[in-house]
């Protein structure tokens, strides 16, 4: 055969697609890009869900514990109305407190608390430091927004030291604990707050003040 029909014979051959062979590799390429780009989707929303659900028990427990400061603010108030000189000796906590009239105070837990934010019963018999707590026998049942509340306000101690007013006439501090817990009534979670208020008589007025 001449050189000439060799070229011929070699030009008239099917010349083979470039590429040919790599669809195979093209499609796995796609596939695992989708792949990546899947993952890294679910994982985006994944963070996002995280990120949302830490921010909502971020907010509820803020909110319970404003509920619960609320509370002390309501226990304070309290202390401070019945150590007034018009309520004493009248063997209850002045009646706009009581749940009959909308107040923060079972009725039927009146005269219990009356003796013993007085720091004893009308027998003399100390009540200071009692047993009942929010959670057991609450002096106090509020409801603030999305949460009911309960409060226990026991008598601690009388303060040894006893000052004298601007006014000359002496004073008198006794120690009192309140703890408050906030229960969310829909989710069941809870946040308890417990602070120490100073409450002195001096005169004719009573002022409390928070301790810690």
């Amino acid at each position: 055969m001449s050189m000439l029909a060799k070229k011929v014979a070699v030009a008239d051959r099917p010349s083979k697609p470039i590429g040919t062979g790599q669809d195979g590799v093209a499609l796995l390429t796609v596939m695992m890009i989708m792949l990546m780009l899947t993952l890294l989707g679910i994982s985006a929303l994944t963070t996002t869900g995280l990120e949302n659900r830490m921010a909502g028990f971020t907010l509820t427990g803020e909110e319970a514990a404003a509920a619960s400061d609320s509370c002390l603010g309501v226990g304070a108030n309290l202390i401070r109305q019945v150590l007034m000189p018009a309520n004493v000796g009248t063997g209850t906590i002045p009646l706009a407190f009581l749940s009959t009239a909308g107040g923060p105070v079972p009725a039927a837990n009146g005269l219990i608390l009356y003796q013993e934010i007085y720091g004893k019963n009308t027998a003399g018999v100390s009540t200071r430091n009692s047993p009942d707590t929010a959670a057991g026998a609450p002096n106090l049942v509020l409801a603030v927004n999305a949460f009911a509340v309960n409060g226990d306000i026991d008598f601690l101690y009388v303060d040894n030291t006893t000052a004298t007013g601007s006014t000359g006439a002496p004073s008198t501090t006794s120690v009192y604990q309140v703890n408050c817990v906030a229960t969310n009534v829909a989710l069941g979670t809870s946040s308890s707050v417990t602070a120490v208020f100073a409450c002195t008589i001096m005169g004719g007025s009573t002022e409390c003040s928070k301790k810690f």
